[in-house]
């Protein structure tokens, strides 16, 4: 055999298990509901009605929906900015391992650790007996136009100690050599983070990047057990409204075609994000 080939089934071995797992939970499934789309299916009876491409139709001019698609934008776009800004800059400032910075990373990376179910109670009860309990500030999660803010807010508190992690690991890889150097050449802080920094960190951006991007896109847990999608359909999220379709109303046909819709729009947002991160990446 080729030792190239070989080399590439070797490797193959190891993504086998995950891919394996992958299949079964997320691709066959895909698949077997595709053809529910075309359906008028309630999720509860075995009869059900071949309705075309009327869900799909119906789809892009329910006002819902957008209002879902919106409402997952911003979620995304906050959490993903915030959480990588933070983390970058919380990364800088105790990437030296000693015991100290050893302990605020742990106390940082904690959040992260909790379920998204308790991160939601624990800010739900923050916002609403401390916040405005204590200091009479309003409860985000009880305005229309503050609700999304106020969920960001509880995935920034868990997930910047996540980025930061990512961000240490790249940091402490970077060759010394490269500042040594522009220490010498006169080069102030500041640019030695723009032209040094900043590109040597494209993989962990990339990475971090993609990673939230998906993760805030198919968000669930926050907006469910926060609040449940309101006040009204204010935090009401794709995955929200999926559900909301699948088993509240009875709906499973025309979830299932929003569902779908979805789906791809994840792979094509995420990858083309992932691309052109890719492309601006310094080899190491």
């Amino acid at each position: 055999m080729n030792p190239r080939l070989k080399r590439k089934l070797s490797d193959f071995t190891f993504i086998l298990p995950v891919l394996a797992v992958f299949t079964i939970f997320v691709i066959i499934p895909f698949i077997q509901g595709f053809p529910l789309s075309f359906t008028d299916w309630d999720g509860l009876n075995n009869d059900s009605n071949w309705v075309g491409l009327d869900n799909y139709i119906k789809m892009f001019s329910d006002s819902h929906v957008a209002n879902a698609y919106k409402n997952t934008f911003v979620f995304s776009i906050i959490t993903v900015v915030f959480s990588n800004v933070l983390g970058l800059a919380v990364a800088m400032l105790i990437s030296k391992t000693n015991r100290l910075n050893n302990t605020i990373r742990t106390l940082i990376f904690l959040p992260f650790c909790l379920s998204m179910l308790l991160q939601s109670f624990i800010w739900k009860y923050l916002y609403q007996d401390v916040f405005y309990g204590l200091f009479g500030i309003s409860n985000p999660l009880t305005n229309i136009n503050l609700v999304m803010i106020g969920l960001s807010i509880i995935c920034i508190w868990a997930d910047t100690g996540y980025c930061m992690v990512i961000y240490i690991a790249a940091l402490q890889g970077i060759p010394k050599d490269y500042y040594e150097a522009a220490e010498i050449e006169g080069c102030s802080k500041w640019n030695q983070f723009l032209n040094i920094t900043l590109p040597m960190l494209g993989p962990a951006i990339t990475a971090n990047v993609t990673i939230y991007l998906g993760w805030g896109m198919k968000v669930y847990d926050y907006p469910m057990a926060a609040t449940n999608g309101g006040p009204g359909r204010a935090s009401e999220t794709i995955a929200v409204l999926i559900y909301k379709n699948l088993f509240g109303y009875f709906k499973a046909g025309y979830g299932q075609a929003v569902a779908i819709v979805f789906t791809i729009v994840i792979f094509i947002v995420s990858g083309l994000t992932a691309y052109f991160l890719r492309k601006r990446e310094v080899e190491v």
